[in-house]
């Protein structure tokens, strides 16, 4: 399947790419983004972060002409202040998130981390890790199942579905899994979208530690860039949009006070929102099924 960047332009504009700059793409993916912010730099220098090893392999060959500005790190974007202080980078003029999995490894079928592919499950972006979706289908207690389940994916028939996980255990494959969704499933539902997608979610997002990791480094992103500089991110579901949205507005909106008491506020907001919630164009989701979740915001360092 071809890939395509999601909201590419729009990412890449909210950048206001300086061609002297220092650029950080903290999922690199299948590296469209990456390469496009490759074509606009003269001097400056892109930093991509990937821990999927064949998501790097990829990468070098992509950006093969452009391995001069390039520095590729196989690390978690966690890693992203220690990375530019090994560097000796202090501040970087922007960073680009495109969060959740990518498009590669939803089409790789031996990664599992898809319901249209029967496969082992597994789902782990970082294949060195021990922690896989089959140790906690398998594994994890049935309370556990339901907080993963609800806490992640905001899945409705969450105690249902990891009660008969445990009747069925073990659980090997990934359509093993969807047939015990759904046989929890009312009937009624089955007609409204695949009743896995939620429970496939969040057993990624746990897999991955999705959500504290992006937090983390959304917030090491938003410390490291200089005035001026931009934080970009893309989201693909709900969850995944209010993380960022909350991230920014601690950032961006001045703390609450009491208007009835009178108190000297000092303007301690560094930073503005740019953005609040860009969806992708009609021409982009006519072209691009995987676009029609995502939402963009952009927070900037304004001194």
């Amino acid at each position: 399947m071809k890939h395509i960047s999601v909201m590419l332009n729009e990412s890449l504009d909210l950048l206001n790419i300086n061609p002297e700059g220092v650029y950080i793409d903290a999922t690199l993916g299948a590296g469209g983004h990456s390469l496009e912010i490759c074509k606009r730099l003269t001097t400056g220098k892109l930093i991509c972060f990937d821990k999927d090893a064949d998501a790097i392999v990829r990468g070098t060959q992509r950006l093969e002409a452009y391995q001069d500005k390039v520095t590729l790190v196989h690390s978690s974007y966690t890693d992203l202040r220690q990375t530019l202080d090994q560097m000796g980078i202090d501040e970087v003029d922007g960073v680009l998130f495109d969060l959740g999995v990518s498009s590669p490894q939803f089409d790789d079928a031996a990664r599992g981390f898809s319901y249209r592919f029967d496969s082992k499950l597994d789902m782990r972006m970082d294949q060195s890790q021990a922690l896989s979706a089959y140790v906690i289908v398998n594994e994890y207690e049935e309370d556990e199942l339901v907080r993963i389940f609800k806490d992640n994916a905001e899945e409705r028939y969450a105690k249902r579905i990891a009660s008969e996980i445990i009747k069925a255990r073990p659980v090997e494959t990934t359509f093993d899994l969807v047939d015990i969704i759904k046989k929890s499933y009312p009937s009624k539902e089955l007609k409204k979208g695949h009743p896995a997608k939620k429970v496939f979610q969040a057993l990624r997002i746990e897999v991955n530690d999705e959500f504290g990791e992006a937090r983390d480094a959304i917030n090491q992103a938003i410390h490291s860039i200089k005035p001026k500089g931009r934080v970009v991110v893309i989201t693909f579901h709900s969850l995944e949009d209010r993380m960022v949205k909350n991230i920014f507005n601690t950032y961006g909106k001045p703390p609450k006070v009491n208007p009835r008491i009178p108190v000297i506020v000092e303007d301690s907001v560094n930073y503005q929102l740019i953005k609040k919630g860009i969806k992708p164009s009609i021409e982009e989701l006519e072209d691009n099924n995987r676009a029609h979740s995502a939402i963009l915001r952009c927070i900037e360092r304004v001194k």
